[in-house]
């Protein structure tokens, strides 16, 4: 690690972003002393364990030493580095090691013994299979705190099916929901179901540790997250609902079943927006803004609901009124009347977008491959012990010299022979 890589987000020097003391660790993060091993693949576990790294812990990504994690082959690449790796696994050092090997077994026990969190998404009983169980591991290291990330959780009838974010897309209701009404069901273009699951996971093991604080015997425990269940919770009360009053939700495209006007709209010179009327008094400001305050003493404009089922008439004038102006002109109106819009933007518009650049939303980390790289910063901002980027994501295997013989004491000759035989990389 290189500390003259480190980026502080957002906090000028001496400056609390909250308005109060002044942050008290600007590099290190409130997590610092803690060390994880991600030995997670794809998206969901090594989210969880690159957000924990954010803040402070030391993580070690171990992989496959000869094929590695496989979201290095995810997305696109330059010059034959992956992109979306140089984010995920930043903070993260990296050994490649067999854990299928009693010889790489015996290596990941005596890893796991020097760290507080361990990350994994093997299928239920693959650990256990090599003898590295959550269980056998607490018996010389109970404090341990295990996150397993699968599809559908460690027990019932489908935990031992492959379990990927999509098919947990589509089993939480999220794309019985998502679409045109008299369209198919959609999938969202990217990693909704993993990154929710990562974002969760790295929440839970956060709190288990703190219980472990807690505890006179200082017990770890084991965290069974599914990339199922925070995607239902998100997606909301669908199964309340249909227990108690036996309705099942439908796809309306853009609009929403709660409030409206709620859509999405293109203006004059051919872009989208999107508002929200959320609160009453926002749907009453649109209206005005629009043209039509007669609308607002309708009786079923007081609620939500009632807004929802007349959606057709809403719509209609606050399409015209935004259909009329260039984007810029829609959002300055919406703004001054104190109503809520949002350009819809792509990747080329969030890049130079003021807000998300002034706000560090988006930073620049140099990469030893690539120079400056820009990539999402830290998910929120602490005000006395904010996160950091310390350095993006390495090779496979460059951290394993260091990693098994300076840190766990193996000779040097044992490490070439382990390496002779594929063991480590």
């Amino acid at each position: 690690m290189n500390p003259s890589t480190a980026h502080e987000p957002g906090t000028p020097p001496g400056e609390d972003p909250a308005g109060g003391e002044p942050p008290t660790d600007t590099v290190r993060g409130p997590l610092h002393g803690l060390r994880v091993v991600d030995v997670s693949t794809i998206l969901a576990g090594p989210l969880c364990a690159q957000l924990l790294g954010d803040f402070g812990a030391e993580v070690i990504k171990v992989e496959h030493p000869v094929v590695g994690d496989g979201m290095r082959g995810h997305g696109h690449s330059k010059d034959g580095h992956p992109l979306w790796w140089k984010e995920l696994s930043r903070n993260k050092r990296t050994l490649g090691l067999s854990l299928s090997d009693a010889e790489g077994a015996e290596v990941f026990r005596r890893l796991v013994a020097t760290a507080d969190v361990l990350v994994e998404n093997f299928r239920p009983g693959t650990l256990e299979r090599w003898g590295l169980g959550p269980h056998e591991l607490a018996v010389s290291h109970p404090g341990l705190v295990t996150v397993r990330v699968t599809g559908f959780g460690q027990r019932g009838p489908y935990a031992a099916r492959a379990g990927f974010g999509t098919l947990a897309e589509a089993m939480s209701g999220f794309a019985h929901l998502t679409g045109e009404a008299d369209g198919p069901p959609t999938l969202p273009a990217f990693g909704l179901a993993d990154s929710v699951c990562g974002i969760a996971a790295s929440s839970a093991a956060v709190m288990a540790l703190y219980a472990r604080e807690r505890d006179p015997r200082r017990r770890g425990q084991v965290i069974d997250m599914s990339l199922l269940e925070p995607l239902m919770t998100a997606v909301g009360p669908s199964p309340t609902v249909y227990q108690q009053l036996g309705l099942v939700g439908q796809r309306n495209g853009n609009r929403s079943s709660n409030n409206a006007p709620r859509n999405t709209y293109r203006t004059r010179d051919g872009h989208w927006v999107a508002i929200s009327t959320s609160a009453q008094a926002i749907a009453e400001r649109v209206m005005r803004l629009v043209g039509r305050p007669d609308l607002v003493t309708e009786p079923w404009f007081a609620t939500g609901g009632g807004r929802a089922a007349h959606a057709d008439v809403l719509d209609a004038p606050v399409a015209a009124w935004i259909g009329a102006r260039t984007r810029a002109e829609v959002v300055t109106g919406f703004t001054d009347a104190g109503a809520a819009v949002a350009p819809i933007y792509d990747a080329r518009d969030l890049v130079s977008d003021p807000h998300v650049r002034q706000t560090e939303m988006l930073t620049e980390v140099q990469d030893e491959d690539l120079g400056p790289l820009l990539m999402h910063n830290v998910m929120w901002r602490m005000s006395r012990s904010p996160g950091s980027i310390r350095f993006t994501g390495r090779a496979l295997g460059a951290d394993t010299d260091e990693l098994l013989v300076k840190e766990l004491g193996l000779e040097q000759d044992e490490v070439t022979r382990l390496r002779d035989r594929q063991v480590v990389t």
